[in-house]
C-alpha cells in the first residue's frame, strides 16, 4: 500500500500496514478519526488484557474514500470515529459489517447502537451551553431560548456545517418538525455575535475576550481546557466558563457519541470483535471517562469528578440513528438560511 498520497493527512503509529505484508497474529488494524492521542490509554489497556496488538493509522479526512478504494484487500479491522453523522457516513458508504453480539449489546443501550448492528456509541459527550461566569446569570436555559432576541449580539459558535452542530440541528429536526426548527435557526444566527468560525475551544475563548456572553460547545473540551497545563491561555478559558444543561420539551439534553465499527473485510475479525467487547466493558468506559472527559455510554458508570461537577446531564433518549437520518435536511437548512454568513447577512 502506497501512503505517499496520504503524507499530509495520515500519521501513523506503529504502522505495519503495507503491500504485501502478511499480517500478523494477535494485530487488530484500526482506522481512526479520532486523535491517537484520546485512544491510546484504553488501546493499551485492551493489548495488556488480552495480548492482542493494536496498529493504528489516523486520518484526518478522507477514511471511508480510502478504505473503499482498497476494496477486498483493506487491512483495516474496526473503524474508530467521533459523531453519529460519520458513523453513519461509513455505513452509507459500505465500508462496515454488521455485527450482532450478545456482549455489545448487553454492556451499550439500544439508542446508542445502530439498529443493523453496522456501529456502536463507546463513549459520548453533550452539546451545551458555554456561558460567561462573570455576565451570565442564568443557571438554566433551554436550547429553544437560543433564539430569544434576549441574547441578541451574544452568541458565538463554531460552523453550522460541523458535524457536531448538524448532530444538533438534526435532533430539533426529530423534535420539533422542520418548520420549527427553521424558525429556531433563524433566531439563533440573528442572536450570533459574530459570523461562526473556529472550534469549541475558541468559542469559550471568544466569551473570554468579552466578544460574546454564550456559545455552543461540547462537554469534553471543558475538561481538556481547564487540564491544559500545556497551554495557560486554554485554562483561562475553561475557567471563565460554567457549563449549562440546555434542554428539549422532554427535558433531555443533545448528546452525540464517539463510536466504533467492524469493517466490511476485517481480515483479523475475532480480534476485531474483542475489540469492540473490550471498548464497550466498565474498564474501557471508565478510562474514557478519567482520561478524556467523556460520559461513559454504559449505564450505572460515573463520569470524572470534573465532569461530575458541571451539573446533572439527563440525556435526550432520542435513538442516534435517527439524529442521523436527519442530517442531510440539517445541512440543506443551515445554507437555506445562511447560518454560517453571520448575524448580518
Amino acid at each position: 500500500m502506497n501512503l505517499r498520497p496520504y503524507r499530509s493527512t495520515v500519521i501513523a503509529l506503529a504502522m505495519t500496514l503495507c503491500a504485501g505484508t502478511a499480517f500478523a497474529d494477535g494485530v487488530v488494524n484500526i482506522y481512526t478519526y479520532r486523535q491517537p492521542e484520546l485512544i491510546k490509554p484504553v488501546l493499551d489497556a485492551f493489548t495488556a488484557e488480552t495480548g492482542v496488538k493494536t496498529e493504528v493509522l489516523f486520518l484526518d479526512k478522507g477514511l471511508e474514500e480510502r478504505v473503499q478504494a482498497e476494496g477486498a484487500n483493506s487491512p483495516v479491522d474496526v473503524i474508530m470515529t467521533v459523531d453519529i453523522a460519520r458513523l453513519t457516513k461509513a455505513k452509507e458508504a459500505g465500508i462496515t459489517q454488521a455485527l450482532d453480539d450478545a456482549t455489545l449489546n448487553a454492556n451499550l443501550p439500544a439508542e446508542y447502537r445502530d439498529p443493523e448492528g453496522h456501529w456502536f456509541g463507546l463513549t459520548k459527550r453533550a452539546r451545551v451551553v458555554y456561558a460567561s461566569k462573570d455576565r451570565v446569570k442564568d443557571t438554566a436555559i433551554t436550547y429553544a431560548d437560543l433564539a430569544d432576541p434576549k441574547w441578541k449580539g451574544k452568541i458565538c459558535m463554531r460552523s453550522g456545517q460541523h458535524d457536531y452542530n448538524l448532530a444538533l440541528i438534526s435532533a430539533a429536526i426529530a423534535h420539533w418538525g422542520p418548520e420549527k426548527t427553521e424558525t429556531w435557526l433563524k433566531g439563533l444566527k440573528a442572536n450570533l455575535a459574530k459570523k461562526p468560525d473556529g472550534g469549541d475551544r475558541p468559542q469559550a475563548g471568544a466569551i473570554a475576550a468579552g466578544e460574546c456572553d454564550i456559545a455552543i460547545g461540547n462537554t469534553y473540551y471543558v475538561g481538556l481546557m481547564r487540564t491544559n497545563e500545556k497551554d495557560p491561555k486554554e485554562k483561562e478559558w475553561g475557567n471563565a466558563i460554567n457549563v449549562l444543561f440546555p434542554t428539549f420539551e422532554n427535558g433531555g439534553t443533545h448528546v452525540n457519541i464517539s463510536g466504533a465499527a467492524l469493517a466490511k473485510n476485517a481480515p483479523n475479525k475475532d480480534n476485531a470483535v474483542k475489540l469492540l467487547q473490550f471498548l464497550s466493558s466498565d474498564e474501557a468506559q471508565q478510562i474514557y471517562a478519567e482520561k478524556n472527559f467523556e460520559y461513559p455510554v454504559e449505564p450505572g458508570l460515573a463520569a470524572s469528578e470534573m465532569v461530575t461537577a458541571f451539573g446533572e446531564l439527563k440525556a435526550d433518549t432520542l435513538p442516534l440513528a435517527e439524529i442521523g437520518a436527519n442530517r442531510k435536511a440539517a445541512s440543506e437548512m443551515v445554507d437555506r438560511v445562511g447560518l454560517d454568513d453571520g448575524p448580518s447577512s
